[in-house]
């Protein structure tokens, strides 16, 4: 499976492809889409777009982890957050990959195994299991790698969940 991992933002957004072979886990490629914040609102917003269906085409991975907006202080940032994660979703739906959500929390607790971690404890774990020299920087790129590792872990357990379902469904 080839995952590509989401951290939405309209600054910064982060993106990180890892791709399983047999139980190897392998990253294929991390960075950050960045935009002018002196652009307009809409200038921006159509920039990241671009960027982001062109990633797609460019990997082609069969899900699009993106992280969820699950609770933010400051408005104006939930809300830019929020657009960068509508265009990551719109574009994933588009290049006809499958899509998947995840929480900040529900991605520290895959990764570290406490819901609660900081950005370097984070980072480690990503390095660790993705045998990587360094630690990925930036953050940006290094959550989106972690949100990537996130739907790698939960597919086995949403997949026999959902087979059960269907299988309860026929009874």
């Amino acid at each position: 499976m080839f995952v590509l991992g989401i951290d939405p933002g309209l600054s910064r957004c982060g993106y990180g492809a890892v791709r399983r072979s047999g139980a190897e886990l392998r990253a294929v490629a991390c960075g950050v889409i960045t935009t002018p914040p002196e652009q307009p609102l809409p200038e921006r917003l159509a920039a990241l777009a671009g960027e982001l269906r062109a990633l797609l085409a460019e990997l082609r991975p069969d899900v699009v982890a993106v992280e969820r907006v699950f609770f933010q202080t400051n408005v104006r940032t939930a809300m830019s957050v929020g657009q960068a994660s509508g265009l990551a979703l719109v574009a994933a739906v588009e290049a006809e990959a499958g899509v998947a959500q995840y929480t900040s929390n529900e991605v520290k607790q895959a990764v570290v195994g406490y819901g609660a971690a900081t950005k370097e404890q984070v980072q480690r774990m990503v390095q660790s299991l993705l045998g990587l020299a360094e630690r990925p920087q930036p953050a940006d790129a290094a959550d989106a790698l972690a949100l990537a590792l996130c739907h790698h872990a939960q597919a086995p357990v949403q997949a026999r969940i959902e087979a059960a379902r269907v299988a309860a469904a026929r009874r």
